[in-house]
């Protein structure tokens, strides 16, 4: 190569013949091997003399769907990336959502600096307010997750910690403690969503957040891929990317798709049309209501939560809709079905929903008619198959039409794995963290990452709880910390008890036996005045007989019962629940749940 005023030129060829030509050849290969191999793999500008390492805490997200949260930590300092809620199990009843323990945050409350939320949805913000309401520290995210945030705020009395909110400007650096945190954009099934890019001491930090890389979004702002790429050239010691769709081949097809579903939809529609769907996907319901624009309806928007975010929305100029579009959910009914549209919660099947109530003709408002067309816009979060297939069979019941996922009605927001494979060419990390899934969808991550050239040795599968140390020159885990899930009452916005819950459970599964006995200290005899009490244990017609067999069990037990044992009352207690336990068990080979008050006189 020769160079003239700063540009280099190429070679001529060696005149000498060919077998100069073809060293010349050779070594032109090996040149630009190099620079492939430097540009794929960046990290000898990682600084290997560095002594320092960067703790990786999730304390939810990992294991399972929803309740991301994740802890970032230097010797003296630490932020949290996001604080999010999950939906409960069946068997968790009462309980309505489930937010992360949070105990090893108090244990480090002292070195917190502040949270960062990469965007809205309810499985990244949902725990915010509970988790102010012990601990507080600046929160920093972009203008629609500070304006949901601030709304949960409201309702949860938490109005004094908005003074707390920090707002943040993408593609602008800022200064958090000993880190450096970018918003970078990124697409997703929510406005506004970002990517985080965390310089520390140790390197550099990606976060992808949920993401899909949507190049037609509704707002046509697409994912910033130049900024990512950026990053990447610039030699990237980590990353962490979601791995909730790694199963599915492809792309993940663009929010824009669903819009020509919807306008077919409404153009054959004869009745009112009636939408549901996650009340943050502000685009899918926006464009939604320009279809039902274009074919003259008005808009009623039900459910507190999809009123409120599409209000934000529309106060911060996410979305342009006049005043004049809306109509009360009294008003309804003033209007030909053909003119309304309807745009409501309760795409899961949640029993308190506007949908749920206009299915079961408890709603103030609104009953579902025959003639109407019903799109459920959203996909079953795992753990809610049952409670969406039994809205879906309320809905038919009604002979409605229902239009659901399976009507090409909703696409995901999550990245497919052409997408997370770009992800990791762009970002080209030296190690590698799947994040945001059960452990079989990181797993599959891990699969895809290593077919994009990172080894398998950089590679660590987290569960909630681990606690990995990250280094230029290694990556490993140290320890496991305390984690786990708080149960939530959202009706009251109270905790339950685990305690509580395991009760219910075993209510739920082998019934309840209620023992109120009086104890004869003298003779040691069960007197006449002792009841026991069965529910859900034994068919009624033999509930007697099983439970006098149980009472003359109980009586031989008490009579061969020591003194001491007689005259301690935890200890008597504790024995009288063990022996009806051992006894439930050996006739219904189950543990029903035993409430006893033991009175010895």
């Amino acid at each position: 190569m020769q160079e003239q005023n700063g540009v280099k030129n190429i070679t001529k060829v060696n005149e000498r013949g060919n077998l100069g030509f073809h060293k010349e050849l050779k070594q032109g290969v090996e040149a630009n091997h190099k620079i492939h191999i430097n540009h794929l793999n960046p990290h000898y500008k990682l600084d290997l003399n560095v002594k320092a390492r960067v703790k990786i805490t999730p304390l939810g997200g990992l294991g399972e769907i929803g309740g991301n949260m994740m802890v970032i930590e230097t010797m003296h300092q630490a932020i949290i990336i996001d604080v999010g809620m999950s939906f409960p199990s069946e068997d968790m009843y009462g309980v309505d959502i489930l937010i992360p323990d949070f105990s090893y945050l108090h244990s480090i409350k002292d070195k917190i600096v502040g949270v960062l939320i990469t965007h809205a949805h309810e499985d990244h913000i949902g725990a915010v307010p509970y988790l102010f309401k012990e601990l507080q520290f600046p929160l920093y995210g972009t203008p629609l997750s500070l304006g949901m945030i601030g709304n949960k705020f409201d309702e949860h009395g938490l109005k004094k910690f908005k003074s707390f909110f920090k707002i943040v400007q993408k593609r602008q650096p800022i200064q958090i403690g000993e880190f450096v945190v970018e918003w970078i954009h990124i697409t997703h099934s929510i406005i506004d969503a970002s990517a985080l890019a965390i310089q520390t001491k140790v390197g550099t930090i990606i976060h992808t957040g949920d993401f899909k890389i949507d190049h037609t979004p509704v707002d046509n702002i697409p994912t910033d891929l130049y900024r990512l790429a950026h990053y990447g050239e610039q030699g990237v010691m980590l990353l962490l990317s979601d791995s909730t769709n790694s199963y599915k081949s492809g792309i993940t097809p663009s929010e824009n798709s669903v819009g020509p579903v919807f306008e077919n939809l409404f153009k054959n529609a004869k009745g009112r049309v009636i939408m549901s769907t996650f009340s943050s996907n502000i685009h899918r319901v926006y464009q939604a209501i320009q279809h039902a624009l274009n074919h003259n309806r008005k808009v009623a928007v039900i459910g507190r939560s999809m009123e409120k975010n599409l209000d934000i929305a529309r106060e911060l100029g996410y979305i342009h809709l006049p005043s004049k579009t809306f109509i009360e959910a009294h008003e309804v009914e003033k209007h030909p079905d053909h003119e309304v549209f309807i745009v409501t919660t309760g795409s899961q099947g949640e029993t308190m929903s506007a949908l749920y109530r206009m299915a079961t003709d408890e709603h103030r408002h609104i009953s579902i008619k025959p003639s109407d067309l019903i799109i459920i816009s959203a996909k079953a979060i795992p753990g809610n198959e049952a409670s969406v297939s039994s809205i879906l069979n309320l809905l038919m019941k009604k002979d409605a039409q229902v239009v659901h996922h399976a009507f090409d009605v909703h696409v995901s927001g999550h990245a497919a794995q052409e997408e997370q494979k770009l992800m990791l060419r762009l970002i080209k990390p030296k190690f590698f963290l799947p994040v945001h899934g059960e452990y079989n969808h990181v797993a599959r991550h891990k699969e895809t990452a290593i077919s994009c050239g990172i080894p398998e040795k950089n590679i660590y599968l987290m569960e909630d709880g681990d606690q990995v140390e990250v280094n230029p020159n290694f990556m490993r885990k140290t320890k496991s910390i305390k984690s786990g899930k708080s149960y939530v009452d959202n009706t009251n916005n109270t905790s339950i008890e685990e305690k509580i819950v395991q009760e219910r459970q075993e209510i739920a599964s082998a019934g309840l036996l209620s023992a109120v006995l009086f104890i004869s200290k003298e003779g040691q005899d069960l007197m006449p005045s002792s009841k026991l009490t069965s529910l859900g244990i034994v068919n009624m017609q033999e509930e007697r007989a099983f439970l006098k067999e149980l009472h003359g069990s109980l009586s031989l037990h008490i009579k061969a019962l020591r003194q001491d044992i007689l005259g301690n009352h935890k200890y008597l207690d504790e024995n009288v629940r063990n022996f009806l336990r051992k006894a439930l068990f050996k006739h219904t080979k189950k543990y029903p749940a035993i409430v006893s008050h033991v009175f010895v006189s």
